[in-house]
């Protein structure tokens, strides 16, 4: 063992030492300690800093001191319900909140809803924090200025009354359609049905066919109806923000792709319709036929406006959205207004009766449409109880100075508010009764307050629809008022509302159908 350790190198055999320990161990645990007290100071620093740049932006405004980090109201926003957003309208004419950092200003008083509406050099239209992934951000509804103006020259074309009767036709024959499957379906079992998804798919069939026609093949319109639904569940005011898989966001946006890839495949077909002589039997139709005239009748390059399949079928994409959510919106109120009102649906079938001649069959026309005051009013007047988007969310693209006390920052989210306009009972005595009357006298308040009824919004933005949405109402609830009887099977939901990107009864609305004698 001697001669073995003789003969080895020399190597050190002293004993570890504090200093060694210290160096091995102590070191490096200090180091990893600096690491995280720093990322914990930083991330304290940042929440921080978050509430006070929170507290600096709301100012005086009435909101919460502080906003939850990071999340801020998302939570609360998840389920949103007219009780809360009543609570922000009531709580000032001007409110704060934030969402995921995203300071929202909310207006409830008609003074600043309109002036939101109605400041293009201050905030544009962003619908909500996903729309531009959702619907594209080149569609025609988030642009500004001259471009947009010049696409509601074009698209002011489309709604036309020789183009709006060729669109009744159609309105009337899918009507008739689905009031006859209700009906059947009702004669295999009676018992109560909710009309949600029911009136979605009328609405989707009827917009399809008066915007795209026979350019949409008949087996694809219920795939479109069923991906229209995931585009509307992601345009609701709050969603989670990224496009993660699996999100609505994300399903949205590839719902989108499937509809687009159609909507342009009509585009394309009625550009061929059109070109070969034929007749004007959609919306489609009717803007090929007015670009054509136009190219044959300018005689400067400068106005001629091309329009591709890409950006006719984006326009197509937008007015989906409004026909199919805020129509079913609109419709399935009417549905419900009808039947616990059962005075007004007596008037209206009277009404029916008298401009259809006792004919129940008789084609829905725009003459007949005219001599219906009374439908009129009532539509008008459930849209104002039940306005089927209550509020419609713009960006600030700088400083607004929206007051002469408060200046919205730049690019926060500022929201016009109808619903409390809606509901003024200095313009609307009695605001929650159900009372088409009050449109029925030229001098009341309601009719010399035209500022207030912001069911339509306000400004370069106004839904340049609406002739047709009262058009396809009247057409929808005529219709069932002469073909139907039906019974509104109430339960504890009946008066509450759920906001899927437009306004819906809380219980999807059960009916009780049966054909009407």
């Amino acid at each position: 063992m001697a001669s073995l350790w003789k003969n080895s190198p020399s190597v050190p055999l002293s004993t570890p030492t504090s200093s060694t320990f210290q160096s091995a161990f102590i070191q490096p645990a200090s180091s990893s300690s600096t690491i995280v007290v720093t990322s914990l100071a930083v991330i304290v620093s940042l929440l921080v800093l978050e509430q006070v740049v929170y507290r600096s932006k709301k100012a005086s405004l009435p909101g919460d001191k502080w906003t939850i980090p990071i999340i801020g109201k998302f939570a609360d926003s998840r389920s949103p319900t007219l009780q809360k957003y009543m609570k922000s309208w009531n709580s000032g004419a001007l409110s704060a909140v934030s969402v995921f950092n995203i300071f929202i200003v909310m207006a409830s008083s008609n003074e600043y809803t309109r002036k939101i509406f109605n400041s293009p050099t201050y905030a544009e239209p962003c619908l909500v924090a996903s729309a531009k992934q959702i619907l594209l951000p080149e569609n025609w509804v988030f642009l500004t200025g001259k471009i947009h103006v010049d696409y509601r020259r074009v698209l002011n074309t489309l709604f036309t009354r020789k183009a709006l009767a060729v669109y009744l036709q159609t309105m009337d024959t899918v009507s008739r359609k689905h009031y006859a499957q209700w009906l059947a379906d009702a004669k295999k079992n009676p018992s109560p049905k909710q009309i949600m998804m029911t009136s979605r798919e009328l609405n989707m069939e009827t917009s399809l066919r008066v915007f795209c026609g026979k350019h949409i093949p008949d087996h694809i319109i219920p795939v479109i109806t069923d991906h229209y639904w995931l585009i509307t569940k992601a345009l609701q005011l709050v969603n989670f923000p990224f496009a993660l898989p699996g999100t609505n966001v994300y399903n949205a946006i590839q719902a989108r792709k499937l509809v687009m890839k159609w909507l342009e495949h009509a585009a394309a077909e009625s550009k061929k319709h059109i070109a070969a002589g034929g007749d004007i039997e959609c919306m489609l139709d009717a803007w090929v036929s007015e670009l054509r005239s136009q190219e044959s009748t300018s005689t400067s390059t400068a106005t001629k406006r091309d329009f591709s399949d890409h950006e006719m079928a984006m326009v197509v994409l937008s007015f989906l959205f409004a026909s199919q959510d805020a129509m079913s919106s609109g419709i399935i109120y009417l549905f419900q207004h009808f039947a616990d009102y059962p005075d007004v649906l007596a008037k209206v079938r009277e009404e029916q009766e008298k401009v259809r001649g006792g004919d129940v069959s008789k084609a829905m026309t725009l003459e007949m449409l005219d001599d219906m005051p009374y439908m009129k009013a009532a539509i008008k007047e459930s849209l104002r109880i039940k306005p089927p988007v209550t509020m419609v969310p713009y960006k600030t693209t700088r400083a607004f100075p929206i007051s002469d006390s408060y200046v919205v920052p730049a690019n926060s989210i500022v929201i016009p508010s109808v619903y409390p306009s809606l509901h003024d009972p200095e313009v609307y005595p009695s605001p929650s009764s159900y009372t088409p009357s009050r449109w029925l006298d030229p001098q009341s308040t309601a009719n010399t307050t035209p500022k207030n009824y912001l069911v339509f919004g306000s400004g370069p933005h106004k839904c340049i629809g609406v002739e047709y949405a009262m058009m396809h109402m009247a057409c929808a609830m005529g219709i069932a008022s002469v073909m139907m009887e039906w019974e509104h099977v109430r339960t504890e939901d009946s008066d509450d509302t759920e906001i899927i990107a437009a306004l819906f009864p809380k219980d999807g609305c059960y009916l009780k159908v049966s054909p009407r004698q």
